[in-house]
């Protein structure tokens, strides 16, 4: 009897779940690697999600046995201020009696706003910091010198 791979869950067949495998970078990986993910899409009940740079679909279209598996392709765009704003306020919430107001608080996140462009995967490594930083330093308060702290530990430009 065929023993599944330690990492296929076949248990998870019954249960109304998809397991997926989540490929980042997938624009990096050669022909071969092309055919292994399409071979393994073939032999498991798995969803696959291919996550590149713009442009990728164009790639796979050359590989016609795996683009015909392809659902759908969705280009993310950086988010807008707004929905930036909206991420920071829940990820760091103003406190409630701010000194000045929550005008220190207001710098800060649109500082955020300006040196992310938008991009969330740089906004998400940033917040990471600048909570390593409140949380080493006891700082409850979001301020613009903790965000240059931030930007600054992570190598990241003006």
């Amino acid at each position: 009897m065929h023993k599944p791979p330690p990492y296929v869950h076949t248990e998870s067949r019954s249960s109304g779940r998809t397991e997926l495998l989540i490929i980042d970078e997938a624009d990096r990986l050669k022909t071969t690697g092309l055919e292994q993910v399409r071979d393994y899409f073939d032999r498991h009940h798995v969803g696959v999600i291919l996550i590149g740079m713009p442009g990728i679909e164009k790639r796979l279209a050359r590989y016609p046995r795996l683009y015909s598996r392809i659902g759908f392709a969705h280009e993310y765009r950086p988010l807008t201020p707004d929905e930036l704003t909206a991420v920071l306020m829940r990820r760091l919430p103003a406190a409630a009696e701010a000194a000045d107001g929550g005008i220190a608080h207001a710098t800060a996140a649109a500082t955020i706003v300006r040196i992310t462009g938008g991009n969330f995967r740089l906004v998400d490594r940033l917040l990471t910091q600048i909570e390593r930083i409140q949380t080493v330093n006891g700082l409850d308060a979001l301020t613009p010198e903790i965000v240059d702290a931030a930007r600054e530990a992570l190598l990241i430009g003006h």
